[in-house]
């Protein structure tokens, strides 16, 4: 009886840290762009709101913030999924996706600090993540 040849990968020249790190940033944007989506159509669904907090009062007009999450948290999907099959557009979409959000999230910094921070922490992983992979 033959024996049948064992797979083996094709050597892409990255790293396996980077390839993992890649993977995970995938899965992180994903997640992250789908939490804009939600925040987005909850926004669009209301008119404006007024929010305080120690030293702040700042109208946020939640129709167009509300659009502004939704637009990209579809460009981060499509990102996203672009990453998680390799494609080489991909990578730099994701940075520029994940860059836009650290941006919304310091906006909001102020007002929900925990889920700000947890969102640029997700944010800089996704940018370091894809940065390491492009070098590679």
């Amino acid at each position: 009886m033959a024996e049948h040849p064992r797979y083996v990968p094709a050597p892409t020249g990255r790293s396996t840290a980077a390839e993992s790190g890649a993977i995970l940033a995938g899965i992180l944007l994903l997640m992250s762009s789908i939490m804009n989506i939600f925040q987005g159509i909850s926004a669009i669904a209301k008119d404006d709101i007024y929010a305080t907090t120690s030293k702040y009062l700042v109208e946020i007009d939640l129709t167009t913030w509300g659009w502004v999450h939704l637009v990209l948290g579809l460009a981060g999907v499509v990102a996203a999924l672009g990453i998680l099959v390799h494609a080489a557009w991909a990578q730099v979409v994701g940075i520029v996706v994940a860059g836009l959000a650290i941006v919304t999230s310091f906006a909001f910094l102020p007002h929900y600090p925990l889920w700000a921070v947890l969102i640029i922490a997700f944010n800089v992983f996704v940018i370091w993540a894809l940065s390491v992979q492009l070098r590679d």
